[in-house]
């Protein structure tokens, strides 16, 4: 099993403030998820990104999967209350 690290683990913003998350990891990953998981319920996919360098938007939600394929980034514009949640990122290893 690979490990992948997120930071910060624990974020706490104002309304408007933008964040970053990230995600790391040793391994080179074919692919890597980003997930949000509300108290309560299951996690819920957001994104999946593969080729390494590339970034997908989802309104204010920004996702980059790094050049080597071990890391990704996550970016949020103008956090809003609904934003509010656990945000997990899952990696599929190359075979």
């Amino acid at each position: 099993t690979q490990l992948l690290e997120q930071s910060p683990r624990f974020l706490s913003i104002q309304e408007g403030e933008n964040l970053t998350v990230y995600c790391n990891s040793s391994s080179v990953f074919s692919s890597l998820q980003w997930y949000r998981q509300e108290p309560g319920e299951g996690p819920v996919l957001l994104v999946t990104v593969v080729t390494g360098g590339e970034v997908k938007k989802l309104k204010r939600l920004t996702f980059q999967f790094g050049d080597a394929r071990k890391d990704s980034s996550l970016h949020i514009t103008a956090a809003q209350p609904g934003d509010t949640g656990l945000y997990l990122c899952a990696g599929a290893q190359c075979s």
